[in-house]
């Protein structure tokens, strides 16, 4: 199985793996989600992170996205990956939304990894910009 990881500050992951689970019409087993709340130390996330992964087996493969490149969660959980001997079978990444992860839980069972990731990678960029509704000029009748 391939699942996808989501980490983060505060309750981002969290809502975000519910926003694709909505999406994705189920509650997914294979898309995890964790998170660094306000006042917890880096111990506890990590045992998070190690109870998350015990679903994963010798030949799974893990997708981890982190919200921030260089911040703890991401780094936490690399660390802890790396512990469980993971590390060789999951792909990384800082920045997360949800047209990437929505890609790329729907297309990873169906291509290889590569090819979802690229496709995932691309749409997500596609998605981030300006939404702009000009306003029509209102007057006042009296």
């Amino acid at each position: 199985m391939k699942y996808v990881v989501l980490v983060s500050h505060g309750e981002f992951a969290p809502g975000l793996r519910s926003a694709a689970c909505m999406l994705a019409g189920e509650d997914r087993e294979d898309l995890l989600a964790t998170s660094l709340k306000d006042g917890m130390g880096a111990d506890e996330f990590c045992e998070n992170v190690r109870e998350m992964l015990k679903a994963v087996k010798e030949e799974d493969e893990i997708i981890l996205f982190g919200d921030l490149i260089g911040g703890s969660p991401l780094t936490n959980a690399a660390n802890v990956i790396s512990e469980l001997g993971l590390l060789g079978r999951t792909r990384m990444f800082g920045g997360m939304n949800l047209p990437l992860v929505i890609t790329t839980v729907m297309g990873k069972d169906d291509a290889e990894t590569d090819e979802v990731l690229a496709d995932a990678l691309e749409g997500a960029r596609d998605q981030l910009h300006e939404f702009r509704i000009e306003a029509e000029d209102e007057e006042e009748e009296l």
